[in-house]
């Protein structure tokens, strides 16, 4: 009897541990990484997340490269075009990977972190 208490109550404890591990809302990570249509059709989400995802991380908080939430205070659109075209610093070149109208986007998107 006492074994069949322990484990109703570890495992009552694990499961409303595990429920407080919970990201973020479907909500708020979708306005996190920008989800939408951008300017031209593009949709940026998917942009972001085929294209820097892995070293930016989901919420633009960075990992293997720089956090870019607040990246729209330290570079200018066009320096953000120029960098995700030429790489640099770490960072490769994405002109033979994307579309001028795809880079463009991104770097609109990014340049409105502040």
């Amino acid at each position: 009897m006492k074994r069949r208490m322990m484990v109703a109550v570890w495992t009552a404890a694990l499961t409303l541990a595990l429920a407080g591990c919970g990201g973020k809302s479907a909500g708020e990570a979708a306005q996190s990484a920008g989800q939408g249509q951008a300017a031209g059709g593009e949709d940026v989400q998917a942009l972001y997340k085929s294209n820097c995802l892995s070293c930016h991380g989901n919420d633009l908080q960075g990992g293997m490269g720089p956090s870019l939430q607040k990246i729209g205070t330290k570079l200018t659109e066009e320096q953000i075009a120029a960098k995700v075209k030429n790489g640099g610093g770490g960072m490769p070149a994405y002109k033979s990977k994307l579309k001028e109208e795809e880079v463009q986007t991104l770097a609109a998107w990014l340049a409105e972190k502040k």
